[in-house]
């Protein structure tokens, strides 16, 4: 005499492989469920997870893949051309700096050498406090400014060194 197992409900391939927390999963699908009727949902669906989360966490790839019926090298591939999108949790502050011709022609090369070497860490990289992510951008349009920086979403201009340094002093006291 053989004895059947309990049938248990099968979870969806998508469910299975994210590990998404119960906050992060629910910001992903709301955007998907928002926004996947729109052509071309997939960037306004990212911009929006990112949004919500920071970041677009790499266990939110198969939920989006699966709502958009799109696989997840598609979106993979989306999120990794776009330097907009990130894959990892940022630091509590972002720091961009511009690498636009204007702004290289009046020192941000020499600017972002000095984040780097203050900050500890490379263009998209995280300080060990977790206080600061240094980004480039291409451009702030604030040319005839230059050189620019944006932390989080505040816009200077003509940033030297020692500002840039204030303006890190400043996003770490409020962390």
């Amino acid at each position: 005499m053989t004895t059947q197992s309990p049938k248990r409900a099968v979870p969806a391939p998508a469910e299975r492989a994210s590990n998404l927390g119960a906050a992060e999963r629910a910001a992903t699908l709301q955007a998907c469920a928002a926004l996947k009727d729109l052509p071309g949902a997939l960037l306004p669906i990212l911009h929006a997870v990112q949004q919500a989360l920071t970041y677009v966490p790499k266990d939110a790839v198969p939920l989006i893949a699966h709502e958009l019926n799109l696989t997840r090298a598609e979106i993979h591939g989306v999120i990794s051309f776009y330097h907009y999108f990130r894959s990892t949790r940022p630091g509590r502050s972002v720091l961009r700096i511009c690498r636009a011709e204007a702004c290289q022609a009046v020192g941000a090369a020499a600017l972002e050498a000095h984040a780097k070497a203050s900050l500890g860490v490379d263009l998209h990289g995280t300080t060990a406090d977790e206080a600061i992510t240094l980004e480039a951008v291409y451009c702030l349009g604030n040319c005839a400014l230059g050189p620019s920086v944006m932390l989080d979403e505040r816009l200077e201009g003509r940033v030297d060194a020692q500002r840039l340094d204030e303006l890190v002093a400043e996003a770490r006291s409020r962390a």
